[in-house]
């Protein structure tokens, strides 16, 4: 069976919903807490580019260090925006869970379906 990687807050409900719905589709992933190991630059420049999405689109714009940090700016880079949500990883969208060179946010839950 594939690797499968989910990044993971156990506080947030959506990401303890879907470990349990990977588990019960009888995935056992390999658990990021990523509060705690937070994805370097270019893992996390790998996962924007399996998500198709640019840095601001996978940002919790609604953190305070979003807006503490400036990351609001118009003006920063991709390359900016990534070391800022390397350095501020509760930033970071999720659950976020990767599987054979695809990735899904798990929100809801169940999208996550589709790549496995």
């Amino acid at each position: 069976m594939s690797k499968v990687t989910i990044y993971h807050n156990p506080r947030c409900s959506k990401c303890r919903q879907t470990l349990d719905l990977l588990q019960q589709q009888g995935v056992d992933a390999e658990v990021v807490e990523y509060l705690k190991t937070p994805p370097d630059a270019e893992q996390l420049d790998t996962i924007l580019t399996l998500l198709k999405l640019e840095p601001r689109e996978l940002m919790r714009t609604n953190e305070a260090e979003y807006r503490e940090q400036g990351m609001d700016n118009p003006d920063l880079s991709r390359e900016q925006l990534i070391s800022l949500m390397v350095r501020y990883p509760k930033v970071i969208q999720r659950p976020i869970v990767i599987k054979d060179g695809k990735a899904a946010i798990g929100r809801p839950p169940e999208t996550v379906l589709d790549i496995l």
